[in-house]
C-alpha cells in the first residue's frame, strides 16, 4: 500500500472529492426534475381512464430507458453551438448526464408516488411518509449511475481513478487503487443504504399498526 500511496498524485484526494461533488451534483439534478415529472405521472396514473393508461405507458417507456442509449442520444441530437432565441442552448456534459438519468428518476418517483398518495387517501400518514425514504434510496442509486459521465469525458469520481491508473505500472497497483476507489464510494453510499433502511422498516411498521387500527 505505502508504494502504491507513493505514487499517487499529490492532488489525487482533492481531485478525487471534487469529482464526487460532481456525482452529487448530478443525482441532485436528475432527482429534482425526476421529482416533477414524476408526481405528476402519479397523479395522471391514478386519474384512471385515458389519462392513466397514457401516465402508465410513459412510466413503463422510462423505466426500461438505457442511461447510456439516452445520454449519448442527447450528446448528439443537441449540436453544441445550439441556440434558443439567441441564447446558448448546448447543454453541458454535467447536464447531459443529469438528464440522461431523469428516465429512470421519474419512473421511480411516479412508482413510489402513486403508493404515497394511495396511503395518504386510505389515511395512513406514516405509510405516505415512506415516500422520503424512497426519493433517498433513488437519489443514493442515481449517485451511484452517475458515474456513466466518465464515458462522455465529465470529471467525476470515477473518471479521476481512471486517469490516475493510467499513471501506475502495474496491474496489481491498479487493481488496489480500484479497490479503494470502491471503498471510497461505498462506505458513504452504504450507510446511506442502511440508514434509509432502517428508517423504512419504522415508517413500514407504523403503517401496519395504522392499517390494522383503521380495519
Amino acid at each position: 500500500m505505502t508504494p502504491l500511496l507513493e505514487q499517487l498524485s499529490a492532488d489525487f484526494l482533492p481531485r478525487f472529492l471534487a469529482g464526487m461533488a460532481v456525482n452529487f451534483e448530478i443525482a441532485l439534478i436528475a432527482l429534482a426534475i425526476g421529482l416533477a415529472f414524476g408526481l405528476l405521472l402519479a397523479l395522471g396514473r391514478l386519474a384512471g381512464g385515458v389519462l392513466g393508461a397514457i401516465a402508465a405507458s410513459a412510466i413503463a417507456l422510462m423505466r426500461a430507458a438505457p442511461t447510456f442509449v439516452v445520454m449519448f442520444f442527447l450528446l448528439n441530437a443537441i449540436p453544441r453551438d445550439a441556440t434558443l432565441l439567441g441564447a446558448p442552448f448546448a447543454l453541458s456534459g454535467v447536464m447531459t448526464v443529469a438528464l440522461s438519468l431523469v428516465p429512470y428518476s421519474a419512473a421511480y418517483i411516479a412508482d413510489a408516488g402513486v403508493d404515497a398518495i394511495r396511503h395518504m387517501r386510505g389515511g395512513s400518514t406514516a405509510g405516505a411518509l415512506l415516500f422520503l425514504p424512497n426519493v433517498t434510496r433513488a437519489f443514493f442509486v442515481l449517485v451511484m449511475s452517475s458515474s456513466a459521465a466518465a464515458a462522455i469525458g465529465v470529471t467525476e469520481g470515477i473518471s479521476v481513478i481512471l486517469r490516475q491508473a493510467e499513471q501506475l505500472q502495474s496491474l496489481d497497483e491498479r487493481l488496489v487503487l480500484f479497490a479503494l476507489g470502491i471503498v471510497m464510494f461505498g462506505i458513504p453510499l452504504q450507510a446511506g443504504f442502511v440508514l434509509i433502511g432502517a428508517v423504512q422498516r419504522r415508517l413500514g411498521r407504523a403503517a401496519e399498526v395504522s392499517d390494522e387500527a383503521s380495519a
